[in-house]
């Protein structure tokens, strides 16, 4: 099974799914969609993505994003900057696939088809 976190609004999201979702056919897989805006992650949620990821919480930003630099997180420790994701989740990079115990960041797109190499 996948688990993609999703931002429906988002090309790469999109893009993202469009790759992931044949492949998971031709293996038989369900895919499930969390649309991480309307259904926020929790703290706990964020650090078992950061260990699949096997990132940083800064690598799993969007640091580029107003809410980042109005929440002053440049330079903050990870326990502020996963609160920050669970509270702001608008500042979590877009899509992350998990299959469970690994986890991708789906930019490129092309970084998901990894899962059927």
């Amino acid at each position: 099974m996948y688990t993609i976190y999703h931002n429906p609004r988002c090309s790469k999201s999109r893009q993202t799914f469009a790759l992931l979702e044949p492949k998971a056919q031709e293996s038989k897989q369900e895919i499930t969609i969390v649309e991480y805006l309307k259904t926020p992650l929790s703290e706990k949620d964020i650090t078992g993505l950061l260990s699949q990821l096997g990132c940083t919480p800064i690598e799993m930003m969007r640091t580029k994003e107003d809410e980042f630099k109005a929440q002053n997180l440049k330079g903050a420790d990870d326990a502020t900057l996963i609160k920050a994701m669970a509270n702001t989740p608008k500042l979590i990079e877009r899509p992350i696939v998990s299959n469970g115990s690994k986890a991708i960041i789906g930019r490129p797109p092309e970084n998901v088809l990894s899962f059927f190499a």
